[in-house]
């Protein structure tokens, strides 16, 4: 298995890859193929990851800005993220999770947040911070990364692709 950037011609598959995982997930509406084809069409998909193995796309990760309240720039969302059932348990979401941050840090990311199952999440150091919100999310779901100093807090946005727009 390798993990490699996003090219082109991978699109469809994505698509495919992220609707398969996703499929009949209790907190998912559907709506992760979309996120994806609108923060990619805005222009404001930071850095897209796929899993590739023995030629075929078995997994993806993406990641994008976020805007928070006090104003703090250089944060960004991971998520979607997702590897097809069939290879899950097989440390491809952890190699694709580890291609993720490694990029953040390479690009001076301050920090990263992300909605998801901490018992997951924490292994890589995300930890739910009470001052950072996201609206409807649990607290205990809603994780941040903090990869600088600078202080974060207030209400979190995600790219207007998350919630059906895309500017």
């Amino acid at each position: 298995m390798i993990i490699r950037p996003e090219r082109e011609g991978d699109q469809a598959t994505i698509r495919a890859v992220t609707a398969t995982a996703f499929d009949g997930h209790p907190h998912s509406d559907g709506s992760e193929p979309a996120i994806i084809d609108r923060l990619r069409h805005a222009g404001a998909l930071s850095a897209s990851f796929v899993a590739e193995q023995v030629g075929n796309v078995i997994g993806h990760v993406a990641l994008s800005p976020v805007t928070i309240e006090n104003g703090v720039t250089g944060w960004f969302g991971l998520g979607p993220i997702s590897v097809l059932p069939e290879y899950q348990g097989r440390g491809i979401g952890a190699a694709l999770m580890e291609k993720g941050l490694g990029w953040l840090r390479e690009n001076g990311a301050a920090g990263c947040v992300l909605a998801g199952n901490p018992q997951f999440y924490e292994r890589f150091g995300f930890r739910a911070d009470p001052l950072l919100i996201l609206k409807d999310c649990a607290p205990q779901y809603f994780l941040a990364l903090p990869l600088s100093s600078a202080p974060a807090s207030g209400m979190v946005r995600y790219h207007p692709a998350f919630y059906g727009g895309t500017s």
